[in-house]
């Protein structure tokens, strides 16, 4: 294998030619029209779909026991929520995803994720119709990071049917 360079690249397994697209798992109602987009993109360039499921940090830290059950049932959650969407990245790419489950704010997990994994290519993000701006990670990344973000950003709109995303993927 060799990179864009020319220089021998490192087989760790994973297709450096293969783009990625980086897809945020949430119950957001944007995410639905997110995760087809980013597979229908994936599947018509080859490429394959990386999931990361962000945990947010439990408020509630009176108790150490309690915030430990806490986080159990949170990593619970995410790993189940993971698994019914592999299935469904599985069934329209053909392809297992990438899991990541991180823990953190998430433009701050966002952009160590993007640090440490060069084969990420794209972040696609769900911008949100509830009328109150396209969501907080949407502004911060387009605000704050876009063009120092070391990967290019696509926005879907969380509005668009599947006709529409099919249409335009």
């Amino acid at each position: 294998m060799v990179d864009s360079t020319g220089n021998p690249g490192k087989n760790d397994g994973v297709d450096t030619e293969e783009r990625t697209f980086l897809c945020l798992v949430d119950d957001s109602e944007e995410f639905s029209p997110t995760l087809r987009f980013a597979c229908r993109r994936a599947m018509n360039t080859g490429g394959r779909i990386a999931l990361l499921y962000i945990i947010q940090p439990a408020e509630f830290q009176h108790w150490l026991g309690v915030g430990d059950l806490m986080k159990h049932e949170s990593r619970e959650e995410a790993e189940e929520m993971c698994h019914v969407v592999a299935d469904v990245v599985q069934k329209r790419t053909g392809k297992m995803p990438i899991i990541y489950i991180r823990e953190g704010q998430p433009h701050e997990v966002l952009s160590s994720l993007v640090s440490e994994e060069p084969s990420l290519s794209v972040l696609v993000l769900g911008a949100s119709t509830a009328g109150e701006g396209p969501g907080p990670i949407v502004s911060h990344f387009v605000n704050n990071v876009a063009g120092e973000f070391r990967l290019p950003i696509t926005i879907v709109p969380g509005g668009l049917s599947d006709e529409e995303i099919d249409g335009i993927t």
